[in-house]
């Protein structure tokens, strides 16, 4: 397997790591793909990508390093996707080591990320994986201002 950062403008962003990264979020689009790269990108925002023995590409993590307060410095994934095809066969294990090296790298103190209560099979993996559930991350939709 086959590790590798993807860069913005990389056009394998939309022909390789989309339809990888769609398995997980279904509404995100070409141009979305690339909008919050561009904006993200600054603010430490990395795709890594995972590519089997045949080239194509079998798991992508959305990652970035942030200080906090918590923890100080962290490797935060937005993103862990392994193609559905490929479950169960290393890639999700090889991406997570991947980014636990980089983040040890980088002197973080945690790796962490967040998962939808109804992805239950995610969460046997990551328990497996041993990542611990610390924490209940509590969220709230805003509508644009000027909208009830």
């Amino acid at each position: 397997m086959k590790i590798i950062e993807i860069e913005p403008g990389d056009p394998r962003l939309e022909s390789e790591i989309l339809p990888v990264l769609r398995e997980l979020r279904p509404h995100l689009t070409a141009g979305l793909l690339y909008d919050v790269y561009a904006e993200g990108h600054p603010q430490g925002l990395r795709f890594t990508a995972a590519y089997a023995g045949d080239g194509t590409c079998a798991g992508v993590a959305g990652w970035r390093i942030i200080a906090t307060t918590s923890s100080l410095k962290k490797l935060y994934v937005d993103d862990l996707v392994t193609r559905e095809t490929v479950r169960s066969t290393g890639v999700g294990h090889a991406l997570l080591a991947h980014l636990e090296t980089r983040a040890r790298e980088a002197g973080c103190h945690e790796l962490d990320l967040d998962s939808g209560t109804h992805r239950t099979g995610a969460h046997r993996f990551y328990l497996r994986e041993r990542l611990d559930i610390v924490a209940f991350h509590f969220s709230r939709e805003l509508k644009p201002l000027g909208q009830p």
